[in-house]
């Protein structure tokens, strides 16, 4: 493999750990390898630090193929618990509404969600990556600032419900949608679309474009992984 000249690396990024921290956990070991200080590396499409699942990273000049990469449908595996809301839509922040759920049932729930396919307007989480005049959304939010994030344009493709649980008013949907798309605030909207709340509890990317959550590595067997690999090294010039 030719780091510097460019790889692809595919991970199912850990439950906890934010995108960049595991792209800066695998820079360190491959530029040790490589036997450079630094291998260019960058990742095509960030994944919340309570998400898991699949992030492609891209070495040296395979970086120029992230924007195209980040254009590619995914899929998601998420859990909803609905009945409530969090500041952040999923388990950062603790429950600060509960709202009544005796309504909901499986019916009602497969009516909302095929309410959701195809073109909506979604305004983006205001703990997010989304910038506001150059600074971090999450960022002002979290030095006490308003944040107002206007609406996009995202495509879902499908959602699929996999799983009802009436007593504990929890539910599981797959997901398959485009660009920019925040499962976060599909949650919101499909809670408030339920005359009700909601936030996930687990969420996986288990698709980006053809790999699938089975292509990747996990963090725990990338060193293995890596030690394995026949390195090219950088040619002196």
């Amino acid at each position: 493999m030719n780091f510097t000249e460019g790889e692809y690396i595919y991970l199912n990024k850990p439950y906890g750990m934010t995108s960049f921290g595991a792209l800066a956990f695998v820079r360190t070991r491959v530029s040790r390898k490589v036997g450079v200080r630094r291998v260019k590396i960058g990742h095509a499409g960030t994944l919340d630090p309570l998400a898991t699942g699949v992030l492609i990273l891209c070495t040296g000049k395979k970086t120029k193929e992230i924007e195209r990469l980040q254009l590619h449908s995914k899929e998601y595996a998420a859990t909803l618990q609905l009945g409530a809301t969090t500041a952040s839509y999923d388990m950062e922040h603790e429950v600060n509404a509960t709202y009544p759920t005796a309504h909901i049932t499986r019916e009602s729930v497969e009516r909302v969600l095929a309410g959701f396919v195809g073109d909506i307007q979604q305004v983006p989480p205001s703990y997010s990556a989304c910038k506001i005049g150059g600074d971090r959304a999450y960022d002002l939010k979290r030095k006490g600032k308003d944040v107002e994030l206007k609406a996009k344009t995202v495509h879902i493709d499908q959602i699929e419900l996999i799983d009802f649980d009436a007593a504990k008013k929890q539910m599981s949907i797959r997901v398959q949608c485009g660009k920019g798309t925040y499962i976060r605030s599909l949650a919101r909207d499909i809670g408030r679309a339920l005359d009700s709340g909601a936030y996930l509890t687990a969420l996986c990317r288990t698709r980006l474009g053809d790999i699938r959550i089975e292509d990747c590595i996990t963090l725990d067997e990338f060193p293995q992984w890596l030690e394995q690999q026949e390195i090219e090294k950088p040619t002196l010039t």
